[in-house]
């Protein structure tokens, strides 16, 4: 039998580099994209007037942002991770 939430908000795997922060951003990020894909199906379909749509759109796009400025991801592009670090 299928999970409902399964269901309705699968999730893909991750490729990237696995770090914490990484992997947390990418579920957020998930996240994201399937309630703004809720979010422009209702409106298509005349559920939801299109400003109501672009606000709750762009609430997500600060809940977003403010996830990756806490996970601190892209701050820092050059420290050397130890898979990054030339062979001695």
């Amino acid at each position: 039998m299928v999970n409902k939430d399964d269901f309705l908000y699968p999730r893909s795997r991750y490729y990237g580099q696995v770090k914490p922060e990484n992997l947390l951003f990418n579920a957020n990020l998930q996240e994201f994209a399937q309630k703004v894909s809720y979010i422009c199906n209702l409106e298509t379909s005349g559920k939801i007037p299109p400003q109501e749509a672009y606000e709750q759109i762009k609430e997500l796009w600060k809940s977003l942002k403010q996830s990756k400025k806490e996970l601190r991801i892209g701050e820092n592009p050059f420290r050397m991770d130890d898979e990054d670090k030339p062979e001695e």
